[in-house]
């Protein structure tokens, strides 16, 4: 494992109750997968299933996770993202409480200070959910 969830709470500008990542197992420049395990006091968990929106914040967070780690390798501040859009997302089932999500996120295409990413949520190699998303980072103030 890379990170731990202390490590990745660093790497990250969501923190709890908002973090949807507790762990980062591979990490490059093109693909990063990060992991999930699913509490009951999660805010995205309603009758003991991990709802959709916290899925999709899970992969836009694993994203975040990915810039946050390659920054951190070159000594910088991790960048603020923002999710742009959301397209071509699907979501096949939806994970219990005590779940252990494992999420891959894959660079389609980076520009200067926008990317399109492409991500896979699965617990234990059951597909859960997949879809893409156009990340825009914050740029730099100029003072």
């Amino acid at each position: 494992m890379l990170a731990d969830k202390q490590k990745v709470l660093s790497l990250i500008p969501q923190k709890p109750p908002m973090a949807m990542v507790d762990g980062l197992l591979e990490c490059d420049s093109e693909k990063t997968i990060s992991t999930l395990t699913i509490e009951n006091r999660n805010l995205f968990v309603e009758d003991g299933f991990f709802k959709e929106p916290g899925l999709i914040e899970n992969i836009a967070q694993t994203a975040a996770l990915q810039s946050g780690y390659n920054a951190s390798v070159l000594k910088k501040e991790p960048p603020v993202g923002f999710i742009g859009s959301v397209k071509r997302m699907k979501i096949y089932d939806l994970p219990k409480v005590g779940d252990r999500l494992q999420t891959k996120v894959t660079t389609l295409m980076a520009m200067e200070n926008i990317s399109i990413i492409k991500g896979v949520v699965t617990v234990s190699e059951k597909l859960l959910a997949e879809g893409e998303m156009n990340i825009f980072l914050q740029e730099k103030p100029v003072l």
